[in-house]
């Protein structure tokens, strides 16, 4: 009997024991918080530690503390990089294949669809509070709004663009903009700065969730530094006169900061000056100190960003939540060339445009004058697939697990963050959810990589918008531009600038890769964009 009560004791005290070790196991591998910024509209070398002279104080910080990728990429345009970054599919798949135009074909229907589910609705299934703030523009009818997508609170703009000082002064002709709190319309008050804004939410949310003690989510959406060009006096003192040296100075400046900080080789060439750009010694006194205004202003707009990004840094410390969240940051699509003409804008705001940039009642943009400093050093921007449309800079951030100050070149894409999320936070992507069958999702887990361990990558990534299209393979990639939809060859890794067409030269690897692609579009539901069917009043 002695000997049996022994045995239930050590059998007690051995469980006792298991119960401790799996409680402190629990303890030990808390779940973290994550938080994606979502920069609109910004180019590769538009912050300090990718290269520019625009001050970003807070972003270099997170660098220096934590992994920056030199070959991330995104999906060209607004719309269709929100629909995949928050899906983890190609924004085909997820609905949003051109832009928030309503068309019949399910993949172009403009807002994200019910195969495919947001990282918001994969996450909450797992115990995690879910908070959005920002620009959402992958949905605007009420019943598509994010909190009918997974988000428990959200703030910010439902569109695409807005005045940063009036923001639901509608640019385009019968046009309505909403900012909305949770799923109902919100009527901003005085002294008005969106980025200020949407971060004031932010800050919010998070000091809210403390209550709940679950881990949360928050997906940051900048519109910042989006069109119109506007930004807060003080900002802007700090940048005028800084950019009357001319692009060509500015863009070899940003080309040697980028090389000696190790985002690009010793070696990389910098694409020509973009041939809407005219020499700077041809442009009138006026015109320098136009352009000089525009990019003052741009630069103002970024550096508020990055004072929002340290204010949810600080709440994070103080909430005693900064070392158990990880916090990364990126941009939509490349710099933007577009301009504020023609009949898709309102008289008013026309006439708005050719005021000075400095002028908080304008309404304007700084066009390919300055997106090609900003996508220094390479062609094009948004809209194309060439790196200028596609490659963005991407930090990550997060104590203790990810080794500071390091630089990763390995190619990963924006359909990596729900993987990557789901594997942080310990849950399982669906297969159904609300009775509807799921797509699987296409991204690959970061999370080796981001702990400095072997990543195997993607075999190949694909890009499509409205007809330019590319293919990533290796070091490989295959572009074309519409109207020309001729393919061009490159190799990446001693060409980034995308300056020397291999494709007479390797004619098999672009057969190759042409079968790749068209059994991706195939797959993913691309029509080519001339044959989709127009809608009267499309975004521009």
């Amino acid at each position: 009997m002695k000997k049996l009560n022994h045995i239930v004791f050590v059998l007690c005290m051995f469980s006792a024991i298991n119960v401790i070790a799996q409680h402190k196991s629990r303890v030990t591998k808390k779940r973290p918080n994550i938080i994606i910024i979502l920069a609109d509209d910004m180019g590769y070398a538009d912050i300090g530690c990718y290269g520019s002279e625009t001050h970003t104080p807070n972003l270099d910080a997170l660098a220096r503390g934590g992994l920056r990728m030199t070959q991330f990429y995104n999906a060209s345009r607004c719309c269709p990089t929100r629909a995949s970054l928050l899906t983890g599919l190609y924004q085909h798949q997820a609905g949003v294949g051109d832009m928030v135009n309503t068309r019949a074909q399910p993949a172009y229907q403009g807002y994200l669809n019910q195969n495919c589910v947001t990282i918001a609705e994969a996450l909450k299934t797992g115990g995690y509070n879910t908070y959005m703030a920002g620009k959402w523009h992958v949905g605007q009818a009420p019943e598509h709004w994010p909190v009918k997508r997974g988000f428990d609170h959200y703030f910010g703009l439902i569109d695409g663009a807005s005045s940063y000082f009036t923001p639901t002064m509608p640019y385009r002709p019968n046009q309505k903009l909403t900012i909305a709190l949770d799923d109902k319309e919100f009527t901003p008050g005085a002294n008005w700065y969106s980025t200020n804004a949407y971060a004031d939410y932010a800050l919010k949310f998070i000091s809210d969730n403390q209550q709940t003690k679950k881990p949360f989510f928050l997906y940051m959406a900048f519109t910042s530094p989006h069109w119109p060009i506007q930004a807060l006096p003080g900002d802007i003192a700090k940048y005028k006169g800084k950019y009357l040296k001319g692009w060509d100075i500015l863009r070899a400046d940003r080309l040697a900061r980028q090389k000696a900080l190790g985002i690009l080789n010793k070696d990389q060439k910098l694409s020509p000056r973009d041939k809407s750009v005219p020499q700077w010694d041809s442009l009138t006194v006026d015109e320098k100190d136009r352009f000089d205004t525009k990019m003052a202003v741009y630069a103002a707009m970024i550096d508020r960003m990055d004072q929002n990004i340290g204010r949810i840094r600080q709440k994070l410390k103080a909430l005693h939540q900064d070392k158990n969240t990880i916090i990364m940051f990126l941009s939509d699509n490349g710099a933007s060339s577009e301009r504020i003409n023609g009949p898709g804008f309102t008289p008013e705001v026309l006439a708005a445009s050719k005021k000075p940039a400095s002028d908080p009642t304008s309404f304007t943009s700084y066009e390919s004058w300055g997106a090609n400093v900003s996508d220094t050093p390479f062609r094009l921007f948004k809209h194309w697939e060439y790196e200028g449309g596609t490659a963005t800079p991407f930090i990550a951030y997060y104590p203790n697990i990810i080794k500071p100050g390091g630089i990763s070149k390995q190619p990963a894409h924006i359909i990596d963050l729900m993987a990557t999320c789901l594997d942080l936070a310990g849950v399982a992507y669906p297969k159904a959810y609300h009775g509807h069958a799921i797509t699987p999702v296409e991204g690959l887990s970061l999370v080796p990589l981001l702990k400095g361990l072997r990543w195997k990558g993607h075999s190949t990534l694909f890009f499509e918008h409205e007809g330019n299209r590319a293919v990533r393979q290796g070091n490989w990639k295959m572009v074309s531009q519409k109207p020309d939809n001729k393919w061009e060859l490159y190799n990446i890794k001693t060409d980034r600038s995308e300056l020397s067409d291999l494709s007479d030269i390797y004619p098999k690897k672009v057969a190759e890769l042409i079968v790749l692609y068209n059994q991706w579009a195939k797959r993913a539901g691309v029509i080519p964009f001339e044959k989709l069917e127009k809608r009267k009043g499309e975004e521009l």
